[in-house]
């Protein structure tokens, strides 16, 4: 099953891998850009990928945009784990570009031959990230830039700004099913830290990227310690109460100053979305515009969203 920027919980104990200063890792990002139609869901943008695996969501990573005055900020979407910025961002990107945003979503944090990215170290994808978002703004010719990350995107996209320097590069910062702190998944994965060897054996399984986003890894404390947050940047996480991943899902939120922390069902009780159907959630899409631009996007609409919508087709969509 495809992780989609999963993150596991555990204590700090039982560490011993990763390594604290990873070899360097000096590729770049892959930048898609055959643009391929708006999708609904993770299974329709995973079988179109299939198909064509060069696609970037509609409308992206175009370098001839220049940012308006309207919208004078590119936005870059950093998408999870064993995904890609077509997987993730199929729904959002064309709705930005919509709207009149320069968007660019680069697949990060692959092998040489990956198919699927957001596998690899984290302090790599972190650098491959930042010199994205340089080349983007040589490209437009703006003076920052605002970054999206979807789970594991949120992460890379934070320690880039916390811990690489990129805090005079961005305006914003806006972390959907933001793993900040890990989560336990309902208890279970702590066993891991009780079991010889079954991290080792769980990274196998899944990659290097989900085991370095446990709670109390070293990466996650890294990314934590000195504080959630750093001057000049306005940070925004958006969470949901039905997370399946991160638990509790307080976990999410960020403390420290220029951080606000947006609880779904505080604002559409009805709407369950969890953390695999996030990106594709109506009612996120429409706040996200409202966050990137408060003056112009109109209010999202509230309407019914069951429980567990979304895990299907990230399940099926990894398998087809």
């Amino acid at each position: 099953m495809a992780t989609c920027g999963a993150v596991f919980g555990g204590s700090a104990n039982a560490w011993a891998e990763p390594p604290a200063s990873p070899p360097p890792d000096t590729r770049p990002v892959v930048v898609p850009t055959e643009w391929g139609p708006p999708q609904g869901n993770h299974l329709t943008a995973s079988r179109y990928l299939k198909a064509h695996p060069g696609a970037t969501p509609w409308g992206t990573n175009d370098f001839s945009c220049r940012p308006s005055a309207r919208h004078p900020r590119p936005v870059i979407l950093a998408h999870g784990t064993d995904a890609t910025a077509y997987t993730d961002w199929g729904g959002i990107g064309p709705q930005l570009v919509t709207a009149g945003f320069c968007v660019f979503a680069p697949d990060y944090g692959g092998k040489p031959d990956a198919t699927s990215y957001g596998t690899e170290d984290l302090w790599a994808s972190s650098r491959q990230f930042g010199a994205f978002v340089d080349r983007v703004l040589s490209a437009t010719g703006a003076d920052k830039v605002d970054l999206v990350g979807f789970s594991q995107g949120a992460n890379i996209t934070r320690y880039y700004i916390d811990k690489l320097g990129g805090a005079p590069e961005v305006d914003q910062w806006i972390g959907l099913a933001s793993p900040s702190y890990g989560g336990q998944m309902y208890g279970l994965v702590p066993l891991a830290d009780a079991v010889p060897n079954l991290w080792n054996a769980y990274r196998q399984v899944t990659s290097l990227a989900a085991v370095q986003q446990a709670q109390g890894s070293p990466f996650m404390r890294e990314l934590n310690a000195g504080g959630d947050t750093v001057p000049g940047v306005r940070y925004t996480t958006v969470g949901s109460r039905a997370d399946e991943m991160i638990q509790p899902y307080t976990n999410i939120a960020l403390t420290g100053p220029g951080a606000r922390n947006i609880v779904l069902q505080d604002l559409c009780p009805i709407d369950l979305t969890g953390h695999f159907h996030m990106v594709y959630d109506p009612f996120v899409q429409q706040l996200l515009l409202t966050l990137l631009a408060p003056e112009q996007a109109p209010l999202p609409h509230c309407a019914y969203v069951p429980l567990g919508t979304g895990i299907g087709e990230v399940i099926l969509g990894a398998h087809s």
